[in-house]
């Protein structure tokens, strides 16, 4: 109830100020590829083997590691500096293509270290099965594109395309994941490729019929993406790892015979203990663009208490969360994958007390990000992967158990600093409003 009246409470504040341009249309994308992630994952979850479906699920966690680690800030460091030659007058075009650039020499440069490393990623983190070094490859080309192409369409004020290239992406999925249940593939690589060509069609239909995207200007240097961009990768990268290292972990210590028999039932204990965030990401598309117009039109009081109610309903969504997922958790996850499921409510609830703690951090990175804390936000997430090493190899031999804990100590040392850095800065500087602003109207959070 207290989740309910505070998630109320701050709807009430803003609802006399109309919704940005595009606030539904990217709110339906975030939720349509919430929920096709979880068909993709049931489908595959009876169609596949434990072993290819783990290997699958690593794919899925290195894909979600790499591609937003590397080209989200891409994303949000176009958006930024379009919007600001757009409102000086000047055409972006040679900042799409240099960001372009720099982006594909990342795509390049991680695609040839993924072929120099192909035997130690195919023996270790995909059981041997070497087709899906293909769809890895595929995910970070089709990625990279996607995320230029959103920064681009986000800096335009175009959030009905932004919002449809997300929610195109996941239906793509679903279609391709239907295609092969209807030819009865049972094949790890195939769906690899299902979970690696929607970005590239989803580019496609979005940006069907947009027009003056890329309008001509003056050269671009690279310090007009972000004399930071470097900070800023670092820190991404690390995010995204500590999301996903506890599958990460779990098949990197697991024997071949844990791998073929119980490794897939992790897997699906994530997934199970990341439902909470589709609520997250719902409140963050209804409320935060509504808390960026307070902002905007100078009611800076009003915008900071609202953000500080915004901290108590993710808070409180942290707790409600976990408790829920810890008491049914186990009843969902056997109805969805009744194959793959071997969880107990302890280890529910440990996933999702850490999956929610880092909602908590990523929401506060975001502060930190507004106020140009590039090096403190960095800082943060490395030394969160860095606890979840240490933790995991003196957290005892059960398997899952130590990755539960070792999760669990990441998140929680990434958000004390993160809240403690945001602390600092704010008293320093007052809060950088303006910037704060960008944040949350034009760069969804994306878990």
């Amino acid at each position: 109830m207290l989740v309910v009246e505070r998630a109320q409470r701050l709807v009430g504040a803003a609802k006399k100020l109309p919704l940005p341009e595009g606030t539904y249309a990217v709110g339906v994308g975030l939720i349509i590829l919430g929920l096709t992630a979880y068909g993709f994952q049931i489908i595959a979850a009876k169609r596949l083997s434990g072993n290819a479906y783990t290997d699958v699920n690593v794919l899925w966690a290195v894909v979600f590691i790499v591609t937003p680690g590397l080209f989200q800030p891409l994303e949000q460091e176009v958006g930024r500096a379009l919007s600001h030659r757009r409102a000086r007058g000047i055409g972006g075009g040679p900042l799409i293509k240099r960001a372009a650039q720099l982006g594909g020499i990342l795509a390049l440069a991680v695609s040839v270290g993924c072929l120099i490393a192909y035997p130690w990623i195919v023996e270790n983190l995909f059981s041997g099965n070497g087709t899906l070094i293909i769809g890895l490859i595929i995910a970070i080309v089709g990625y990279y594109i996607a995320y230029i192409a959103r920064g681009s369409l986000s800096s335009n004020g175009r959030f009905g395309p932004y919002g449809l290239m997300m929610g195109s992406e996941g239906t793509v999925r679903i279609i391709f994941c239907l295609i092969l249940v209807a030819v009865a593939s049972t094949s790890a690589g195939w769906y690899g490729v299902a979970l690696a060509l929607p970005p590239i069609f989803a580019v496609a239909i979005s940006l069907r019929g947009q027009r003056n995207l890329a309008t001509p200007g003056p050269v671009a240097p690279y310090s007009e993406l972000s004399s930071a961009l470097a900070l800023l990768l670092v820190g991404s990268i690390f995010a995204q790892l500590l999301s996903y290292i506890s599958v990460l972990g779990v098949q990197l210590l697991a024997t071949p015979q844990q791998r073929a028999t119980i490794t897939a039932g992790f897997i699906t204990g994530m997934f199970i203990a990341r439902i909470p965030l589709l609520a997250f990401q719902a409140i963050q598309a209804a409320l935060l663009p509504k808390l960026a117009r307070l902002a905007s039109e100078g009611k800076h009081d009003d915008f900071r208490s609202g953000m500080i109610r915004l901290v108590g309903v993710v808070t409180g969504l942290c707790i409600a969360g976990t408790l829920v997922a810890a008491w049914i958790g186990p009843k969902i996850g056997e109805k969805l994958f009744p194959t793959k499921w071997d969880l107990t409510n302890r280890d529910v609830f440990l996933l999702t007390l850490a999956a929610t703690i880092f909602i908590l951090a990523l929401t506060l990175a975001q502060g930190l990000i507004a106020l140009k804390a590039y090096r403190e936000n960095a800082i943060s997430w490395i030394v969160g992967v860095v606890a979840f090493i240490v933790t995991v190899f003196i957290a005892g031999d059960n398997l899952f158990l130590r990755n539960e804990i070792a999760f669990l100590a990441g998140t929680v040392v990434s958000a004390i600093l993160v809240g403690i850095f945001l602390i600092i800065h704010m008293r320093r500087t007052g809060g950088s409003l303006e910037e704060l602003v960008e944040v949350v109207e034009h760069e969804p959070l994306e878990i």
